[in-house]
């Protein structure tokens, strides 16, 4: 046989049938995403809500709503950060260019575009379909909304420490060093006097005298792994029964766990109201929604827990060891944080304190670590929202493609044909031992009363099992 040789020089086809064109399958897991939007009417719905973004006549080539929320689904699912990188990946995947509806011989969506339409429609319109996305879960009984557990992380900005001034004058880190030098009575400062005068000086990175010139919403923080950056504050509240994400909010990274709860709070009972406007949606919701709030001891103080109890919400906040109080004058207080106290040191208090441990961190590892969020690629609190909510919203469509399809995300379906191979084998392994003939004779003789009689276990998939962040 001749050994074949790559062709260096090529020349392209002048015309190619469209029938000769590979075609693909499709990937089963978009398959069935596409399903559940089309079932539910999502274009529809959000061509409607779009509508007003786009001219009648005169613009630019378009991109099409559907298409354009589905293209940041397809970020969370796939766990890609960047929309430059998003677009790549449309590109480049014949499923996916299936799943957005694009033919073979289409020109798919650039980055510029797919970030000319973010800029383009506003914060609400996306607020609008994760609320959506929240019916969806409440017509399949996957939305409770009495129970609800708060919990935010950090989400690292796209912007540099080194590259803060300050607010009064402008200046530059380096700048503002010098002049602290030369006012000490050094001319020439090098990097050692530099080093040496800010390494004693306090306050030296507070907020109220730094920010980054181009995204002054992104503050200085500690980071959980000790680094400080510039970073933002998600914030989510998330049901304690199904494990959906109910309100996301984005706030700045300084701002304590005692102040931003009330805003998420806020958002919360208001998609929760957009949840109820559904007719089905409201059928499967509890009868009362918002009645408790677990979290953890960052969010304990006395006008956290005198609001909620005004508010007649059941609060189960972890108390911090503060030792023995004055309470004179704040009998309120008194009253809300003892209530608080009873409720967390019972059996139900323990068991909500559990789920919000495990509910709460399960949407970060998912929406920012396996997701690819937690480097934040945009500036600016609205467009970085924006990316939130949808990548959010991809969570909670997650849910509804585990309760159906068994697996939450694409690469969740990278195993699945192995591990039914593998139960069809464990079916059938058990059937042998169970008809085995020296088991059939020895049932026959009477002798065999001593062995123990095989036993088939099948483990079928629990609706609320919990998976790991790999799924």
């Amino acid at each position: 046989m001749a050994m074949g040789r790559r062709k260096r020089e090529r020349q392209e086809t002048f015309w190619v049938p469209t029938g000769e064109l590979p075609q693909t399958p499709g990937h089963p897991f978009y398959e069935r995403l596409n399903k559940i939007l089309d079932g539910q009417g999502f274009d529809r719905f959000v061509e409607e809500r779009c509508r007003k973004f786009y001219a009648d006549k005169m613009g630019r080539p378009s991109l099409p709503p559907a298409v354009y929320f589905r293209m940041l689904l397809v970020g969370y699912f796939e766990g890609i950060d960047s929309e430059r990188g998003i677009a790549w990946r449309v590109a480049d995947s014949m499923a996916l260019r299936r799943f957005l509806g694009y033919e073979l011989t289409d020109q798919t969506t650039d980055h510029s575009t797919l970030s000319r339409n973010r800029r383009l429609i506003d914060l609400e319109t996306h607020e609008e379909v994760f609320v959506w996305v929240l019916q969806v879960l409440a017509r399949e009984k996957l939305l409770d909304g009495k129970s609800l557990g708060i919990d935010a992380t950090t989400l690292e900005a796209n912007a540099a420490l080194r590259s803060i001034v300050r607010k009064d004058t402008g200046d530059g880190y380096q700048e503002f060093l010098t002049q602290l030098a030369k006012a000490s009575g050094i001319d020439t400062p090098t990097r050692e006097d530099l080093a040496r005068i800010d390494k004693n000086r306090k306050h030296k990175g507070s907020n109220d005298d730094w920010e980054h010139p181009h995204d002054p919403d992104a503050k200085i923080t500690k980071m959980k792994d000790g680094r400080t950056h510039l970073a933002h504050k998600a914030e989510h509240a998330v049901d304690l029964k199904t494990g959906a994400v109910v309100s996301v909010t984005l706030q700045p990274a300084n701002r304590g766990d005692t102040t931003s709860i009330s805003e998420t709070l806020e958002q919360a009972d208001e998609n929760l109201v957009g949840v109820m406007a559904d007719e089905v949606a409201c059928e499967n919701l509890s009868e009362q929604v918002l009645r408790e709030v677990v979290t953890d001891k960052g969010y304990h103080s006395n006008a956290v827990l005198k609001d909620l109890h005004g508010r007649d919400i059941r609060t189960y906040v972890s108390e911090p060891d503060r030792g023995r109080r004055n309470w004179v004058g704040k009998e309120t207080e008194r009253d809300a944080v003892y209530a608080n106290r009873r409720r967390i040191r019972g059996d139900r208090g323990q068991r909500l304190r559990k789920k919000r441990s495990e509910y709460g961190e399960r949407p970060f590892a998912h929406c920012y670590d396996t997701g690819g969020m937690r480097r934040t690629h945009l500036r600016g609190h609205p467009n970085i929202l924006k990316r939130v909510l949808i990548h959010v919203a991809g969570f909670n469509l997650g849910l509804a493609m585990r309760s159906l399809f068994g697996v939450g995300t694409a690469r969740g379906c990278q195993g699945l044909c192995g591990r039914v191979f593998a139960f069809v084998l464990a079916i059938w392994a058990a059937l042998r031992r169970t008809l085995s003939p020296r088991r059939r004779q020895l049932a026959i003789s009477g002798t065999g009363n001593r062995f123990k009689q095989p036993s088939l276990s099948i483990s079928v998939m629990p609706r609320n099992r919990a998976f790991t962040t790999g799924c």
